[in-house]
């Protein structure tokens, strides 16, 4: 396993919470035989750091996020968040998808206030809702439905309707992935803003180096499937980031290698 020691320790906000992964292993049952996706994954990460995981495609980075949302239970292993093990999707851990998946028939706000309404506590909590869209920049496009949203847009309703749950997981499944270049490049510093404003555990699954590499205090290099962790780098940077740094191109060069893909630098 590769790794990169920060001269001086970076502290984060403590209202996100701890995750502890260990020794993970996870298959699906495809017509009755066993493919096996992760393979004894332990990883720890600190309240309020953000971790960027990066590997080939399909190798099981989105399977991991599922688990650590409780939307699946592992194979092997134990999953736990700030200590208590994770069963079962619960408020304080929200994923964020490629799609930002909105109602349609819903106004930015509706689709906003939809986690707080299925918890019963919309009534007693409609400023939370208002103060997720200042949050993305969306207020004067509260009454707006999706398709009036440009994707950049959409993708901050989906953020919003995470963040109205004051989370203290946010676990990322490429949520940047469809936008253009310049729409992806500035909802990179917007994520970045947000993480350092709310506090909250970041857990991002990408393809793109640079984007990792821009976001993360972390970058966890994942092998081809099943998934085990081939490298836990640490960005020695403070934010903001800039694209052009001689360190960053270099930590991106390395990870492409371990990829295996140094001959495309």
């Amino acid at each position: 396993m590769v790794a990169h020691a920060i001269s001086e320790p970076i502290s984060y906000p403590a209202v996100g919470a701890s995750l502890d992964i260990e020794n993970v292993s996870h298959a699906f049952d495809i017509e009755g035989a066993a493919l096996p996706v992760l393979h004894d994954v332990t990883l720890n990460i600190e309240p309020g750091e953000f971790v960027a995981l990066l590997g080939p495609s399909g190798c099981g980075k989105s399977t991991l996020l599922r688990l650590v949302a409780g939307l699946e239970h592992p194979l092997s292993g134990i999953l736990r968040e700030s200590g208590r093990r994770i069963r079962e999707p619960e408020p304080s851990r929200v994923v964020v998808f490629q799609d930002p998946t909105l109602f349609p028939w819903r106004t930015v706000w509706d689709n906003v206030a939809l986690g707080l309404e299925a918890q019963g506590i919309l009534k007693q909590n409609r400023q939370r809702v208002d103060a997720a869209l200042d949050l993305v920049g969306l207020a004067p496009f509260r009454k707006a439905y999706p398709h009036q949203l440009s994707g950049g847009m959409a993708q901050r309703v989906a953020l919003a309707r995470a963040l109205v749950n004051d989370p203290k997981v946010l676990v990322l499944d490429e949520p940047l992935g469809k936008l253009d270049s310049l729409t992806r490049i500035t909802m990179q510093a917007e994520l970045v803003s947000l993480w350092q404003r709310k506090g909250f555990t970041t857990l991002l699954v990408t393809h793109d180096a640079e984007e990792a590499l821009f976001l993360a205090n972390r970058v966890i290099v994942l092998s081809e499937r099943p998934a085990r962790i081939k490298a836990d780098i640490r960005v020695q940077r403070s934010y903001p980031r800039h694209r052009g740094d001689p360190y960053l191109a270099d930590l991106r060069r390395q990870i492409l290698s371990l990829l295996g893909l140094e001959a495309t630098w």
